[in-house]
């Protein structure tokens, strides 16, 4: 579903005329939200397009590569892990990895087991629990899959200079980190000063 439920967005002056009616409501902060709003959607339609013609979700994509971090360097460094580092494999530290339930976890793992993309495996440092492997028919899928992937990426991006990019990420993360605040999931990394990287 959508984040945005509008077709059109309100003009600033129409921004402008409701606020007389409602003293709380900022045009200038309204108008960044919405245009917000609509450009996660229309990028997040861009990748899932993609996605969809590979028959693939954006969920189990996401476990995908999580896993492939556990085996490659190369998606060590793309998803922010420390490379040597083996990545998460239980379905816990997964579903933690992805912000996700252990529930919703444990339904994708099972989609991705159906269709031979992982395997279920003792752990081999704690044999009462699971681990979660990416089979070779997984990691085929990744090598062929990526190179698209990340072109439509630039393409979408192709848009913006490298200085406008650097630029709309160091703001991503203020409202990123404003928003943990409000919602009490603000940890030392987002509650600190914002250096201009890309988060984690």
């Amino acid at each position: 579903m959508p984040l945005l439920l509008l077709k059109d967005l309100p003009r600033y002056e129409c921004l402008l005329e409701a606020a007389k009616e409602f003293p709380d409501l900022d045009p200038s902060a309204s108008e960044v939200f919405l245009h917000l709003l609509r450009a996660g959607d229309e990028a997040y339609g861009v990748s899932d397009r993609n996605l969809v013609s590979h028959n693939i979700s954006q969920g189990r994509f996401c476990v995908l590569m999580l896993l492939w971090r556990s085996v490659q360097s190369s998606a060590a460094k793309l998803l922010g892990g420390p490379c040597g580092v083996a990545g998460p494999r239980t379905p816990a530290e997964l579903a933690d990895a992805a912000g996700v339930t252990r529930a919703t976890m444990t339904g994708l793992i099972d989609t991705l087991e159906r269709d031979r993309f992982v395997k279920r495996e003792p752990d081999p440092d704690d044999r009462r629990m699971m681990s979660v492997l990416l089979t070779a028919k997984a990691e085929e899928f990744l090598r062929n899959f990526l190179p698209e992937y990340f072109r439509i990426t630039a393409q979408l991006m192709r848009t913006l200079t490298e200085a406008e990019r650097k630029t709309l990420v160091q703001l991503l993360n203020k409202i990123s980190q404003q928003a943990s605040v409000m919602l009490g999931t603000a940890t030392e990394t987002t509650a600190s000063p914002l250096s201009g990287g890309p988060a984690a």
